[in-house]
């Protein structure tokens, strides 16, 4: 099963590398915007966008990102991934 969770993007990171910030319920998270990207990246700042592994797979407003969230938590598929995030990113900046 394939497993998409809403995001919205709070900043570009690496535009060379057509990366930015976005954040899902608290947790942020690293992810690259070129499936997504129409023009310059900076009028991506705000957007909401649909997150599979790594890559904003399509822009969705913040209507669809809200009931997306209260679907995935209510099946509990939403917790297990930002847990799994927050893990990630936990031992990436030990590893610092």
């Amino acid at each position: 099963m394939c497993l998409g969770i809403p995001g919205q993007i709070i900043a570009v990171t690496q535009p060379e590398k057509m990366m930015a910030l976005a954040e899902v319920s608290g947790v942020r998270r690293e992810v690259n915007v070129a499936p997504v990207a129409t023009g310059p990246l900076d009028d991506l700042i705000g957007k909401w966008i649909l997150i599979h592994v790594g890559f904003a797979m399509a822009l969705i407003d913040e209507d669809e990102a809200a009931a997306t969230l209260e679907a995935l938590r209510g099946l509990g598929e939403a917790q297990e991934a930002l847990d799994a995030m927050a893990a990630g990113d936990a031992a990436l900046e030990g590893g610092s």
